[in-house]
């Protein structure tokens, strides 16, 4: 399957695309694309990727896997187009963005196009999902290509921001380099989980000390 990506992801993932796992990956979701209802339009699958160039990632956020109701993903995790509500998580992110830099936040927009086009990289785990059915394209390859991803960030990249939240995003630790990358986790900022450590982490004043220390860009959250 010809895939079409930014540039200059397309170089670095080249070598991954020859490869059987993702010919295996491209047909299983070329088929769910055909027969069943799937989320994000095909044309946002790789969103995050085309918003980002990987010649210009400063920070990633891991999702787990796109919003599964009709007109939510697009792409870029913990995000929606605008005129869509923002889910509970992405309140409590902006909720923890007030709190720690005193700005207000528009409730009403959810779209977070913005961050990704300051080279905040907004990677779900697994880039597909069938309407109603969270977790359904899980364990169908998506997870060794996003492991690629990050495994390729942390090697040929220096000094990025790595934030994790909830249990399934830390797990991806051992993809990273800590030595040369900053990583931030903390609990999810689900309703469930973001009294349990996400509010009061932080992240987004640490993520802009660490890249000015750096000589980076700080992100206007």
């Amino acid at each position: 399957m010809q895939v079409k990506i930014e540039p200059s992801w397309q170089k670095v993932l080249q070598p991954y695309f020859q490869t059987e796992q993702w010919k295996k990956l491209a047909d299983f979701v070329r088929q769910e694309y055909l027969t069943r209802k799937v989320y994000p339009h095909p044309k946002n699958v790789f969103n995050a990727f085309n918003s980002t160039p990987f010649d210009q990632v400063q920070a990633v956020i891991i999702g787990q896997d796109p919003y599964h109701n009709p007109g939510q993903a697009h792409g870029l995790c913990f995000s929606v187009p605008k005129g869509v509500v923002p889910p509970p998580s992405l309140k409590n992110i902006y909720q923890e963005i007030e709190n720690d830099l005193g700005i207000k936040k528009d409730y009403t927009n959810g779209d977070l196009s913005s961050w990704a086009k300051q080279g905040v990289f907004l990677l779900n785990a697994v880039l597909t999902v069938r309407q109603n059915q969270a977790g359904s394209h899980a364990n169908k390859g998506w997870e060794d290509f996003t492991d690629e991803v990050i495994k390729i960030l942390s090697r040929e990249k220096n000094n990025l921001v790595f934030l994790l939240w909830g249990n399934y995003a830390k797990r991806k630790k051992e993809l990273i380099d800590s030595t040369k990358h900053l990583i931030l986790d903390a609990a999810h900022p689900s309703p469930l989980s973001a009294h349990y450590g996400f509010f009061g982490c932080r992240h987004f004043s640490k993520t802009n000390d660490y890249l000015q220390q750096h000589q980076k860009r700080p992100i206007k959250w």
